[in-house]
């Protein structure tokens, strides 16, 4: 399959799921026990889907590793907020369990993606400079 969009991307397709799950478990009802925690929350998660679609829109491998680094950060701290709301006791141990999972998958596919393009980028490099010897 040929990835022509962002949205082609298992990456980002799994991060919209992330993204939906936390929008789920941190709705209004856990908003009101504490707002502040649950926007980085949920921030951290539109993060993900958000950076990965400006690295691919960003039209060079180099700029797109940048943002999906950040999006793999991102995926760091939506787990970290994560430990801080089943200690308040804002989401339940199953959900907690659920995004936590789910995060750890988006940030695999992630790395993996940014792996790729780096061994891209390593390819086109090397034979680049092949085709500069064959050219002397």
């Amino acid at each position: 399959m040929k990835i022509t969009k962002f949205e082609d991307l298992n990456c980002w397709k799994e991060a919209r799921k992330l993204r939906k799950m936390v929008s789920k478990v941190f709705g209004k009802a856990v908003l009101r026990k504490n707002y502040t925690l649950c926007d980085q929350i949920k921030s951290a998660a539109l993060s993900i889907m958000a950076n990965i679609a400006e690295g691919f829109e960003s039209g060079t491998s180099k700029e797109n590793v940048a943002f999906l680094t950040y999006a793999r950060r991102s995926c760091g701290e939506l787990r970290s907020h994560l430990y801080a709301a089943i200690d308040d006791m804002l989401i339940k141990e199953n959900d907690f369990d659920l995004i936590y999972s789910q995060a750890i998958s988006t940030g695999k596919l992630i790395t993996s993606f940014i792996n790729y393009l780096r061994r891209y980028d390593a390819h086109k490099r090397s034979a680049k400079k092949r085709s500069s010897y064959l050219t002397i």
